[in-house]
């Protein structure tokens, strides 16, 4: 029986575990108060919710589990920006708001950029608690991200890239 044999949280993190989760846990930082930047700029209620929701029941928890995770195993954790007050949208110049299209495609990128992230966490971990809790949160991102296109198609703000159709092919006489 070697040193990778036992309890996941008795074996110790290796440096791409420790910088993997460091840095992800710095991103979704950044992530919760540029969400709470957004949540003060969009006026659709819809948005909003979405917001809301992936803040505290994404960002907020993976950051609750993240710090732990490297308290636990001696790591030092990235600083935190400080959180955004609530603001009146009405008291936000016009041309200083991000509008909600904007916000969508953000927050959309932001999903698809994070379900990568994961993926790579989990193909590097030798840990199976840190693989196990990277796939939670690769099914939760890929959950929102669905919702979120469905958000998108429903106001109109998707755009699509130029659709490919099949051209019928000239009859031959």
């Amino acid at each position: 029986m070697g040193i990778l044999s036992g309890n996941p949280q008795e074996e110790p993190m290796h440096y791409g575990e420790v910088f993997g989760i460091w840095s992800y846990l710095a991103g979704s930082k950044g992530k919760l108060a540029l969400y709470q930047t957004f949540m003060n700029h969009t006026g659709d209620g819809d948005l909003r919710n979405f917001l809301e929701d992936i803040t505290e029941n994404v960002h907020k928890k993976e950051i609750e589990q993240l710090e732990n995770m490297l308290k636990i195993n001696g790591v030092g954790l990235p600083p935190s920006p400080p959180e955004r007050p609530k603001a009146d949208l009405e008291s936000i110049p016009v041309g200083a708001r991000f509008n909600d299209p904007e916000i969508a495609a953000s927050v959309a990128r932001d999903i698809a950029t994070g379900l990568v992230i994961c993926s790579q966490i989990i193909g590097q971990s030798v840990r199976e608690d840190i693989a196990t809790m990277f796939g939670q949160f690769h099914l939760t991102k890929a959950t929102y991200g669905a919702r979120l296109l469905r958000i998108n198609k429903e106001k109109g703000w998707l755009l699509p890239p130029p659709l490919h159709q099949k051209t019928p092919e000239p009859a031959h006489v």
